[in-house]
């Protein structure tokens, strides 16, 4: 096949066996165009976060990470309730950062009052990861969104590690963010911004000694 006919009439690459649906591709922005809206508007079965016009494909969690996740969320969200302080949400729930920039945090604590757009949070109050396997995705929890979280002003970030079995709680201050504590097995993580809360870490990460045996 010639270079001319790797097209159609219409200008579009045509796909060959292996490779991408270039139709189907060339229908969404290039990365680095995102926009808000072209990323609100995004269907899709993958957890997905819009950075600096480009569109970040997360992992699809496992059971045990979803494990931690539950116990954290179940853990925060009786806390918060039975104090009414607010509200409790796991992903998928996109919260914009500032306009053109959102996250996906594992779990969400919003305080009353806080505003929306277009349903998604205003930034929040308290923000979890629950660290994925792979040095992308550590470096994104630990750095970049570690950035991003200050940047937008989130009172406290939790960062839940699986693979040391270490909780990270890290509190805002003067614009960026200092350690309150880093808690390991036979420990209890704490939080600032909610008095009271407490977390086992022997616990909150039992299932993964189990699987570890």
């Amino acid at each position: 096949m010639s270079s001319a006919s790797a097209y159609d009439l219409r200008g579009s690459r045509l796909s060959k066996p292996g490779e991408p649906p270039w139709d189907i591709a060339l229908l969404y922005p290039l990365q680095g165009s995102w926009s808000e809206n072209d990323f609100l508007e995004l269907s899709t079965n993958h957890f997905v976060e819009l950075s600096h016009g480009c569109i970040e494909v997360l992992p699809m969690p496992t059971k045990l990470h979803q494990r931690i996740v539950q116990f954290l969320f179940l853990l925060l969200h009786e806390f918060v309730s039975a104090r009414k302080l607010g509200e409790v949400y796991v992903a998928p729930l996109p919260v914009r950062l500032w306009p053109g920039q959102f996250r996906e945090p594992d779990i969400v604590y919003l305080r009353p009052g806080r505003g929306e757009f277009r349903g998604q949070p205003e930034g929040a109050d308290l923000v979890m990861e629950v660290v994925s396997e792979g040095e992308e995705n550590r470096r994104r929890d630990m750095e970049e969104k570690r950035q991003d979280y200050a940047q937008a002003g989130i009172p406290e970030y939790w960062i839940v590690d699986p693979e040391t079995q270490r909780v990270t709680v890290l509190v805002l201050e003067g614009g960026a963010y200092r350690e309150h504590g880093v808690f390991g097995p036979g420990e209890t993580a704490s939080s600032v911004l909610l008095s009271g809360l407490a977390v086992p870490v022997a616990g909150l990460f039992a299932s993964v000694a189990q699987e570890r045996e």
